[in-house]
């Protein structure tokens, strides 16, 4: 199957729009991570909104039943209940949501770490060195306790680094975008 040069020049623009969309995401999230931050809460407020508000109106109407009907209710009136919230109060519910997060985040680092240092040690005998392992579970435990101190400063840090990581997949599409449009000319 051929495609037309037509059709390959509107691909490379539509790739090229992407790139620019992520760019812009991108340099939005460097450079304003916590403005960024909340925008993502209110994004997950409109998906939890919605999820909800679907999620009831199939039960009532669509025919959705399940072997768990009450549960469904409950958790779907949750769901909806959650948005409205977030959607109230984003900035309070940016605070909640990120502290919950990089609290979980923390936990589940110096539980892997603790383990690890665990396992290590108990386990010594069949290893010619253990402290590269043993350096990479304190690493964990600390990288924990910092999500755990510092919750915003390591939810605003992890926004810059995805930002940073859209810039370059941009780049990249930018790139392909180009190759794109170039074969069309061809």
């Amino acid at each position: 199957m051929t495609v037309s040069s037509q059709t390959r020049k509107r691909f490379a623009a539509a790739t090229a729009l992407r790139g620019l969309l992520m760019l812009l995401a991108g340099l939005y999230a460097v450079i304003w991570p916590l403005e960024a931050l909340a925008v993502l809460v209110l994004f997950g407020g409109v998906l939890l909104l919605i999820d909800g508000a679907l999620g009831l109106w199939s039960l009532t109407f669509g025919g959705g039943k399940s072997g768990n009907y009450w549960f469904d209710v409950v958790a779907n009136a949750a769901s909806l209940i959650l948005g409205i919230v977030i959607l109230i109060s984003p900035m309070l519910a940016t605070v909640f949501t990120v502290t919950f997060m990089s609290t979980m985040v923390g936990l589940a680092a110096i539980f892997v770490g603790g383990m690890q240092i665990v396992v290590i040690v108990r386990e010594r005998e069949s290893y010619a060195r253990i402290w590269p392992v043993v350096l990479s579970g304190v690493s964990y435990v600390l990288l924990g306790l910092i999500f755990l101190i510092f919750p915003l400063l390591s939810a605003s840090i992890g926004v810059v680094i995805g930002g940073i990581l859209l810039i370059v997949f941009a780049i990249g599409l930018f790139g392909w975008a180009w190759r794109l449009y170039q074969a069309s000319r061809a």
